[in-house]
């Protein structure tokens, strides 16, 4: 990350899993990054996207160790309940629809309502949340994955109102979602099997797109190459 600070901080949020875990391997091999947290739900402190209490509590945790300067929402589920994407309107299900917004969409949007002021001001800092291609409303072509893409595209919509927020405060900031490509992790295995992309792999690939992006005042929707995907 060559446009950071040197001796720049991140944390990582999601790290227990496999493209989290990437990152926080990514940045604890970059000779500029001077600290990186790891934060999951058994993390200490932990974090659970359905507990705003333990949002707070964590970036409270947080604090002391900051500013930072790159923050990394690798948090999602495509799978909950033992149920995965719905293929036809009639598997639509509402309970499994909240369940998807909740860890989607609300969590990540309470993760950047706490953990946003403790990133630096007046320095370049980038927020990153991994998204999803098939969030893109304009993308859609296939149908189908009716609560995934539903969180997905919510989940865009927040992080592009709270960009639009954040660079009053911070017109530094960088603020990225992110389509990862298709990486190899037990979210993705049972649809794609082992033909996907090593998780280091792409989460090389996304810091150093994210190290490229310039502050717009906006989020920027790009994938893994550093194209921009239509929200």
């Amino acid at each position: 990350m060559n446009h950071l600070p040197k001796g720049y901080r991140a944390f990582v949020i999601g790290a227990s899993g496999a493209l989290g875990a990437a990152f926080v391997r990514q940045l604890q091999s970059d000779p500029r990054c001077g600290q990186v947290v790891a934060v999951s739900r058994q993390s200490s402190p932990g974090l659970d996207l359905v507990r705003e209490s333990s949002i707070k509590a964590c970036a409270q945790a947080l604090s002391a160790q900051g500013p930072f300067h790159l923050a990394i929402d690798a948090t999602g589920a495509l799978t909950m309940n033992e149920r995965g994407p719905e293929k036809r309107l009639d598997e639509l299900d509402g309970a499994q629809l909240l369940d998807l917004l909740q860890l989607n969409a609300v969590g990540p949007a309470l993760v950047l309502k706490h953990f946003t002021p403790l990133l630096a001001t007046n320095q370049r800092v980038i927020w990153a949340k991994l998204s999803a291609r098939v969030g893109s409303i304009e993308d859609n072509r296939k149908g189908g994955w009716y609560s995934y893409r539903a969180a997905k595209a919510a989940l865009n919509m927040l992080v592009q109102t709270a960009a639009i927020e954040m660079a009053r405060r911070r017109p530094l900031a960088v603020v990225a979602a992110l389509q990862p490509g298709t990486v190899r992790s037990p979210l993705s295995q049972p649809f794609v099997g082992n033909a996907a992309m090593d998780p280091d792999e792409s989460a090389g690939r996304l810091l150093a797109v994210l190290d490229t992006l310039q502050p717009t005042g906006r989020a920027q929707f790009v994938d893994y190459l550093g194209q921009s995907i239509s929200w």
